[in-house]
């Protein structure tokens, strides 16, 4: 098992730092309610939250931007949201916080995309979401690559498809074309509906369930993942597979090269939202940094992992990657 210690670490976030990343997919706003439960309703069999606060936070490809941002690397973000109060939020927070939101577009026909959730006891009850899944328009498309162009200094590429419009078909082609002229590497998190349009990308990123599904068979263990890497790899074209397995773990797989199976370390799950956003985050700053794949998955298996021990949507800092590793 290949290994990662602190100072190699530090080396990788130091040489990160200052880097851009664009991150291309479907921003969301992450809306919370948060109390205790105390009590059943006597008016159906559910629990009764008295509510103590309400926050917003950036989901989506927007957590994976504020991802980038915390670990040091400077992220464009590229998106769609919608003419009304929670666009306008999403805004106010994304540029508090940071984040170049030039590249996003405002569509006055689509409400920005909200997700509420309901925390009791420190634990998700439920979760409202409200949003249209309809695909960007080609003038939609035009604009995304347009903005794109007018950055020059960028990277890496995210693709964080979510399945709710933004990223179709036409817009990778157009992208993959742009970063292959720029040699840009290319960071895939995929959704079912674009599956396989992903061609000839760096790392192509889904989790075990998307995998299952875009396949047609359970993967059930090490030994189903790394068949299923391989078929991905024939079938996309791209020069690594990393699959994510919950709480067994990541497989990369790269042709022609040995494979590495990174266990999770037993923790207390507080919440598994965001964790894959901060996998493909941190794997891209660790490339940035000049890190190896091999060792960009260690790094992105310890950020996910510190992530799911804390409930609702987070960042993870740079001292606290290197803490996690440091525990190791």
């Amino acid at each position: 098992m290949q290994r990662i210690n602190e100072d190699r670490t530090r080396e990788i976030l130091q040489q990160a730092q200052g880097k851009c990343v664009a991150v291309i997919g479907d921003v969301m706003l992450d809306r919370y309610f948060w109390g205790n439960v105390s009590r059943i309703s006597p008016e159906a069999p559910v629990p009764v939250i008295d509510v103590e606060s309400e926050t917003f936070h950036l989901g989506g490809a927007a957590n994976v931007a504020k991802n980038l941002k915390t670990l040091g690397v400077t992220p464009y973000l590229y998106g769609l949201i919608g003419d009304d109060n929670s666009g306008k939020m999403f805004l106010e927070i994304a540029n508090n916080f940071g984040i170049n939101t030039d590249g996003l577009i405002v569509d006055g026909e689509r409400p920005t995309t909200v997700k509420t959730r309901i925390i009791g006891n420190n634990q998700q009850i439920a979760r409202l979401d409200r949003e249209v899944r309809s695909n960007i328009s080609k003038s939609g498309v035009k604009l995304i690559v347009e903005k794109l162009r007018e950055s020059e200094y960028i990277n890496g590429i995210i693709f964080e498809d979510y399945n709710k419009g933004t990223i179709t078909p036409d817009l990778i082609e157009a992208v993959m074309e742009l970063a292959k002229e720029r040699e840009i590497p290319v960071f895939v998190d995929p959704k079912k509906e674009n599956f396989f349009d992903f061609k000839n990308t760096t790392v192509f990123k889904p989790n075990r369930k998307e995998a299952s599904q875009a396949l047609g068979f359970p993967i059930k263990n090490v030994e189903d993942a790394k068949y299923a890497c391989k078929i991905l790899i024939e079938k996309i074209n791209c020069e690594s597979v990393l699959l994510t397995l919950g709480a067994e773990g990541m497989l990369l797989y790269q042709a022609n090269t040995d494979e590495l199976y990174v266990r999770t370390k037993a923790r207390n799950v507080a919440d598994v939202s965001g964790a894959g956003d901060t996998a493909i985050a941190t794997l891209s700053v660790a490339l940035c940094g000049g890190a190896t794949l091999k060792e960009g998955t260690i790094l992105a298996n310890f950020a996910s992992g510190f992530v799911c021990e804390k409930p609702g949507i987070i960042a993870i800092q740079t001292d606290e990657l290197i803490e996690s590793v440091m525990k190791n």
